[in-house]
C-alpha cells in the first residue's frame, strides 16, 4: 500500500466534498460519510508525520494560537469604493468615464455589496499562502491561520490557473449562522452578538483559531490581482475563479448599458431580503480590464467602479437630550441622545446633530419624535422631526455657549460650520484625542496602546502630550487599573518600536489640521525632512502638487506655536524618524525632473505599474490626465481615443515605450 498515494487521493476527495457541500451547495455524501473519511485521514496523518501538509483538509479545524497578529504590506493596494445614492449620481459617473475614454461601447459587471469584512488572499502555485485583512489599505493583519478554517475558502486550487496572484472577497457570517450563534449565548445567560459583520470581522481578530472553525463564516470572492493573468474582463474573471474553486456569487451579472445596470439595481432592491446575507447596495464596475487600466484611481478609489447604496431603513425615536463632545481639535460636536431603539441590525441610542446649523434647520428640541437612518448604514443621523408629536410647550434649542469641559468661551470662524474650544493646550478631550490621534492604526499604530489607556494615562499626570509616551517606564503604569507586569511592557515596548515608523507616517500622527494621509505624503516626499517643512512659507507650500492656501495656512500655523515646535523638538530627541528614508535605487536619475507624463494604453516592456515607477525614479511625475501642463504621452497598445483626440488638441508629444526607454538612457 502506498501511504503517500492514499493520503494524498483521501485529501484531494475530502476537497472536493467540501467543495460540493460549501461552495456549490449539492453534497454527494452524509456528513457521516465525511466525518468517518476525514477521521481515517487525520490517522494516517498522525502516523506518517513526514506527509504533513499545512493545507490538508485536517487542518481546518484549527488549534493555532496568535498572540500577535503581524502587519503585512499589500503586494497590491486594496482601494475603498465611491459611493452613490441616487440613479443621477451612476449617470453623473458614466459621463465622468465618457470624459476619459471617449464616446465608447460599455459594458459593466454589476454585483451585490455584501457587508463583511474584506479579505485579499494571496495563491501561489495553487496553494493558499496568505491571508491579509484589508486594514488601511496599504497594510493588513495576516489571519492565514484563521482563514484556513472557513471550508468555502479552497486551500488547493483546481484547473489551470496564474502562477501567484491575489483574490478579494468578503467574509460574511449568514443569517442563519448568526441566529443560531446567538441563541446559543442566550440559553447560556451571556449577551447576544449585535449583527452579523461585526462578528465576522471580529472572529477573525480570535486568537484561538479553533474558536473562528466553530463559526459558521463563509468567504464571497469578486476581484483577482496579480501580473500575467491572462483574464480580460472582471465578468471573465469571477467565471475563472468560480472554475478553480472560489465561492463567487452567482447573482453577478453583465450589464451592455447603464439602463440594465438600472433594471440590476431595481430588481435586487426589493429582492435583497431573500438572501441569505446581509447586502446594503449594488457595486457597479467598468468590465474590459484595459479600460479599468485607462480609467486609473483617485488618492482612495478606483475611477471604474461605484456602489450603489440601497435607501437607508428609516425608524422613528424620542429625542431625550442633547450633549456635546470636543474633539482632537476643538471642534464642538452635538451629539442627540436618543431612546433605544432598532435600526439596521444595531441598537441605536445616538445620532451627530454635526453643528448649530443642522440644529437650527431641523429646529430640533427636546422631546421631539425624530426619524433616524444609517447614513451608509454605518452612522446613524437624524433626517426630520415629526411636527405632528411635538409638545406645545416644547422650547426652541439654545446652542451652547462655552466648552462643556474647561468652560472657555467657544469662537466660530467666519466661513466655518461649527464652534471651537480655543483652549488648545487646556482642554483635557483636546489633548487626549491628539494623543489617541498620534497613536492610531493610521498614524503611529503603537501596538499595546488604546485610546481608553491614553484617558488613563493623562488622568493620571503621565503624559501631558505625545511625546510624554516617550518617557514613560513600566513602573510608572503598573499602578494603572487593568495593568498588570505584561501589558505594561508590551506598551513602553510598543512606544519605543514607534521610533520606527516612516516619516510621512509621523507627519500624519503630530495632527497637523487638514493634513490627512494624502496630504502628508506628499509634503514628506517633497520637503524630505520636518526642519525643510517647517522653514517653508506660504508661496513655497502652495507651489506643493494638491497643496492649496487652506492647508498651506493650517502648516504655518502649526508651527508658529512655540508649544508644537517645542513638542517636535522633543521627539527628534527621542528618536523619531522626522526625515524621509528614501530607498537606494542605483538605476535612479533626476533626468526627467520637471517633466509630467501620462500613461495611456497596453504595453509589452513594461506593466503600466513599473512604467510609472520608471518614471517617478527617474524625477519626472506622472499626471492621472493630460492637460496642458502635461509634456509627454506614453502611447501603448489600445490606447484611450479621448485621450489621444486631447493629446492631439494641447500638441502634446505622444511617445512609444522604446522611445521612453531611449530617453532615461
Amino acid at each position: 500500500m502506498d501511504i503517500q498515494k492514499t493520503i494524498q487521493d483521501l485529501r484531494e476527495e475530502l476537497n472536493q466534498h467540501n467543495h460540493n457541500y460549501y461552495v456549490l451547495d449539492t453534497p454527494t455524501i452524509s456528513d457521516f460519510e465525511f466525518d468517518q473519511k476525514l477521521k481515517q485521514l487525520q490517522e494516517l496523518e498522525n502516523q506518517h508525520p513526514e506527509f504533513f501538509d499545512e493545507n490538508s483538509p485536517t487542518q481546518r479545524v484549527g488549534g493555532t494560537i496568535t498572540k500577535n497578529f503581524n502587519t503585512v504590506v499589500h503586494d497590491y493596494r486594496m482601494y475603498s469604493l465611491d459611493n452613490s445614492y441616487s440613479k443621477e449620481d451612476l449617470l453623473d459617473w458614466e459621463n465622468r468615464i465618457q470624459k476619459v475614454l471617449g464616446n465608447v461601447k460599455l459594458q459593466y459587471t454589476c454585483e451585490l455589496k455584501y457587508d463583511g469584512a474584506s479579505i485579499s488572499i494571496t495563491y501561489e502555485n495553487g496553494k493558499l499562502q496568505r491571508a491579509v485583512t484589508r486594514g488601511d489599505g496599504f497594510q493588513g493583519d495576516d489571519v492565514t491561520n484563521n482563514i484556513k478554517t472557513i471550508k468555502s475558502i479552497p486551500l488547493q486550487l483546481k484547473g489551470n490557473f496564474p502562477e501567484r496572484f491575489d483574490i478579494r472577497g468578503e467574509i460574511i457570517l449568514p443569517f442563519e449562522g448568526f441566529e443560531k450563534m446567538n441563541q446559543e449565548l442566550i440559553e447560556i445567560g451571556e449577551t447576544p452578538y449585535s449583527n452579523p459583520r461585526n462578528t465576522a470581522s471580529g472572529s477573525l481578530k480570535l486568537q484561538d483559531s479553533s474558536e473562528v472553525a466553530k463559526r459558521p463564516l463563509e468567504c464571497l470572492l469578486y476581484f483577482i490581482v496579480g501580473n500575467n493573468l491572462n483574464i480580460t474582463t472582471q465578468f471573465e474573471g469571477l467565471e475563472y475563479a468560480r472554475k478553480w474553486g472560489f465561492k463567487v456569487p452567482k447573482e453577478a451579472k453583465l450589464a451592455n448599458s447603464i439602463e440594465e445596470v438600472f433594471d440590476y439595481i431595481n430588481y435586487w432592491d426589493t429582492h435583497r431580503h431573500q438572501l441569505p446575507y446581509e447586502t446594503d447596495g449594488v457595486v457597479i464596475k467598468v468590465n474590459d480590464f484595459h479600460q479599468q487600466d485607462e480609467l486609473g484611481y483617485t488618492a482612495k478609489s478606483p475611477r471604474w467602479a461605484m456602489a450603489y447604496k440601497f435607501k437607508a431603513e428609516q425608524v422613528t425615536t424620542v429625542l431625550e437630550s442633547i450633549s456635546y463632545q470636543v474633539g482632537r481639535t476643538g471642534s464642538i460636536t452635538p451629539v442627540a441622545n436618543l431612546k433605544p431603539v432598532q435600526l439596521a441590525g444595531t441598537i441605536v441610542k445616538r445620532a451627530s446633530l454635526h453643528n448649530a446649523d443642522q440644529i437650527e434647520k431641523l429646529d430640533i428640541r427636546i422631546g421631539d419624535s425624530v426619524f433616524v437612518e444609517k447614513g451608509g448604514e454605518i452612522i446613524p443621523k437624524i433626517i426630520g422631526v415629526d411636527l405632528t408629536k411635538r409638545s406645545s410647550d416644547s422650547v426652541p434649542t439654545e446652542y451652547i455657549s462655552h466648552c462643556p469641559e474647561c468652560n472657555s468661551e467657544l469662537v466660530r470662524t467666519e466661513g466655518e460650520a461649527n464652534h471651537y474650544c480655543p483652549n488648545f493646550y487646556g482642554c483635557p478631550p483636546q489633548i487626549i484625542g491628539r494623543i489617541q490621534h498620534f497613536i492610531s492604526r493610521k498614524a503611529m499604530d503603537i501596538e499595546g496602546l488604546g485610546g481608553e489607556t491614553v484617558a488613563l494615562l493623562y488622568n493620571n499626570g503621565l503624559v501631558k502630550d505625545y511625546a510624554d509616551l516617550y518617557q514613560l517606564k513600566v513602573e510608572q503604569i503598573l499602578p494603572l487599573e487593568r495593568m498588570a507586569q505584561k501589558s505594561a511592557e508590551n506598551l513602553v515596548n510598543g512606544v519605543q518600536k514607534s521610533k520606527e515608523v516612516p516619516f510621512e507616517r509621523v507627519l500624519y500622527a503630530i495632527g497637523i489640521r487638514y493634513v490627512g494621509e494624502t496630504v502628508a505624503k506628499k509634503l514628506a516626499k517633497h520637503y524630505k525632512t520636518i526642519d525643510a517643512l517647517q522653514s517653508a512659507t506660504m508661496m513655497d507650500l502652495i507651489l506643493v502638487d494638491e497643496i492649496g492656501e487652506k492647508i498651506a495656512q493650517s502648516v504655518l500655523e502649526f508651527f508658529e506655536n512655540e508649544e508644537n515646535v517645542r513638542i517636535i523638538e522633543r521627539l527628534k530627541e527621542y528618536g523619531v524618524q522626522l526625515e524621509l528614508v528614501e530607498k537606494f535605487n542605483p538605476n535612479a536619475t533626476n533626468i526627467l525632473e520637471g517633466k509630467i507624463f501620462v500613461v495611456s494604453g497596453v504595453f509589452s516592456m513594461f506593466s503600466r505599474d513599473d512604467l510609472k515607477k520608471s518614471i517617478e525614479d527617474n524625477g519626472g511625475k506622472v499626471g492621472s490626465s493630460i492637460s496642458a501642463k502635461t509634456d509627454f504621452v506614453i502611447a501603448g497598445d489600445n490606447m484611450g481615443p479621448a485621450k489621444l483626440e486631447k493629446a492631439n488638441q494641447l500638441k502634446i508629444s505622444i511617445i512609444s515605450e522604446n522611445d521612453f526607454i531611449a530617453m532615461i538612457n
